[in-house]
């Protein structure tokens, strides 16, 4: 199983104090938010907790034994999230931007906002695009609450393949599974399929509708959506 390293992250501490790797969860769920997690580092972490690696590769078990190493390993790390509302209303990639906004604002208010943010993927999808600028006045990158994006970068698997980026894709995995664990479940199984389409969340959809967690704006199996 390839190993991640920390070769990018150390080339980009020479020219910025603090580095910030970041990657999402629950993009593809059917139901519950949508997890940014952002972890930071500078130069003086020292190596990575044994056994890192993307969160995807890595059994629940292991995760879970894992989060805490990589959350005493970061100098700083947080989940931002965005809600079911907030994806039928500003689309996906809006709501990405949006947690990992809110991500970016807990690091940021404890004084350890990074330089430049690696984020894993082909798309960019934290930094805004022409569109954004003339969105509405209540669009979520208009919001003064949170801060904007610091400069970014995207990477494809890097949370395969770098190491502070790893580190918050087990840590954003783990959070929200915890939160889909503990929701309150009518019948769709969330605590095994964590919102993801399963043959159980798809026959709980057939027989309940959607739910105010699903993300009715979504083509949800099992649904008739046009008599929503």
């Amino acid at each position: 199983m390839r190993e991640p390293t920390r070769d990018l992250e150390t080339s980009l501490l020479a020219t910025y104090p603090l580095i910030g790797g970041m990657d999402e969860v629950g993009r593809g769920a059917l139901a519950g938010p949508v997890c940014v997690g952002v972890a930071v580092v500078g130069p003086d972490q020292g190596d990575a907790p044994e056994g890192l690696r993307d969160s995807k590769l890595l059994t629940p078990r292991r995760r879970e034994q894992l989060a805490p190493h990589c959350e005493r390993w970061v100098k700083d790390w947080a989940v931002g999230e965005a809600t079911p509302d907030e994806i039928d209303r500003w689309g996906i990639i809006a709501a990405l931007r949006l947690a990992g906004r809110r991500a970016l604002t807990q690091v940021s208010l404890r004084g350890n906002a990074p330089g430049i943010v690696i984020v894993d993927g082909s798309h960019n999808w934290l930094r805004g695009g022409e569109a954004d600028l003339l969105a509405p006045p209540d669009h979520p990158d208009n919001d003064a609450d949170i801060v904007a994006p610091p400069p970014s970068m995207a990477q494809v698997k890097a949370d395969r393949d770098v190491c502070v980026v790893a580190a918050a894709s087990v840590i954003a995995k783990v959070r929200r599974d915890a939160a889909m664990v503990a929701l309150a479940d009518p019948g769709y199984d969330w605590a095994r399929n964590k919102g993801y389409a399963s043959p159980a969340h798809v026959a709980g959809l057939t027989a309940l509708g959607p739910s105010p967690m699903h993300r009715r704006s979504w083509r949800l199996p099992g649904v008739d959506q046009s008599k929503e």
